[in-house]
């Protein structure tokens, strides 16, 4: 998985990570929200990929 994501994807990964660990360190239950919330992201940006994909036959 990493080797698809790139350097850009691996430091986006990691700042992700670490801005939910500073949210979560002071409010939780916010932390939480957010994490569900970038979740959600993911999979509407995943979905479209893979819609757009299949408009051009490559899926």
């Amino acid at each position: 998985m990493f080797d698809k994501l790139g350097t850009k994807g691996i430091a986006g990964v990691v700042l992700l990570v670490a801005g939910l660990g500073i949210v979560a360190y002071q409010a939780p239950i916010v932390a939480a929200g957010i994490a569900l919330v970038v979740a959600g992201l993911g999979l509407v940006a995943s979905g479209l990929v893979q819609s757009v994909m299949g408009m051009f036959g490559m899926a």
